[in-house]
């Protein structure tokens, strides 16, 4: 239950200091404030101060300023050898290929659906889902998604604000199909200059794919230098941005007899 001396907020409230966020040793460590509506000029503002929405069905809006913060920062994304196979045969493979922003409103719809481990409820409800889908009509909010043989396997959505990439939720209804869609955002990102990608939440799978903590005041400090960069860039698929991860897209090419 969250703290009740915690600050409620109406539509037109300014958001705390996030220093005032609840610290380690209490109930909800990143909880700042309660309340409010989620409009996308009101999630804008929350997300340039480094704060996000996160809350369960029957609770008023939870604002949320975690310390340390989770984050992947794409020079360490980690492709291993297994995984590198997988994006290989993926690439090449007939009917096999990565979109961007085709299906928003399905990738968050199938992410909702997506429950981990100890969750009895999704945290994306529909208010969250109808928010996020109004900021993606605004621009603001993209889908990376992997398709097969026509049919969305496996995806992933998020917020972008400059040079910033806040990840929100990925899903997978195929082996690895998530994982494709986050290599292939993570070779976006390198292509245009993002250089970290927000987590959110410590995870044993983000770690292992080069995640790690840095302080609140790193992350806020980062979110200073990159949220005011100039020229956004226009969120589409390239393949030939798979060489951003050390990757050949082409099939190899045959060997001769000899």
């Amino acid at each position: 239950m969250p703290a009740p001396d915690l600050p409620w907020l109406d539509d037109d409230s300014p958001f705390p200091a996030t220093s005032e966020a609840l610290g380690p040793g209490s109930d909800a460590p990143g909880l700042l404030a309660l309340g409010g509506q989620l409009s996308p000029q009101r999630l804008a503002a929350a997300y340039r101060r480094g704060i996000f929405p996160w809350y369960s069905d029957h609770q008023p809006v939870l604002w949320w300023a975690p310390d340390p913060r989770m984050v992947l920062p794409v020079a360490e994304f980690k492709v291993s050898r297994s995984l590198r196979k997988t994006l290989l045969r993926f690439m090449r493979s007939p009917g096999c290929e990565v979109r961007i922003d085709s299906a928003f409103d399905r990738v968050i719809a199938a992410c909702a659906g997506t429950l981990r481990d100890g969750q009895r409820g999704t945290w994306i409800l529909p208010p969250l889902q109808q928010a996020y889908s109004a900021w993606h009509r605004a621009g603001a909010v993209h889908s990376v998604e992997t398709w097969v043989d026509g049919r969305l396997v496996g995806g992933l959505y998020g917020v972008a604000i400059g040079r910033m990439f806040f990840g929100e939720s990925m899903f997978s209804h195929a082996s690895d199909a998530s994982k494709i869609a986050l290599a292939a955002l993570v070779a976006f990102c390198r292509a245009h200059a993002f250089t970290l990608i927000d987590c959110q939440q410590n995870t044993e799978h983000l770690a292992s794919l080069g995640a790690r903590e840095i302080s609140r005041t790193d992350f806020e400090r980062h979110l200073a230098l990159t949220l005011g960069a100039e020229g956004p860039p226009r969120w589409f698929y390239d393949a030939a941005q798979w060489v951003h991860l050390g990757l050949d897209p082409s099939p190899p090419a045959p060997s001769l007899a000899t």
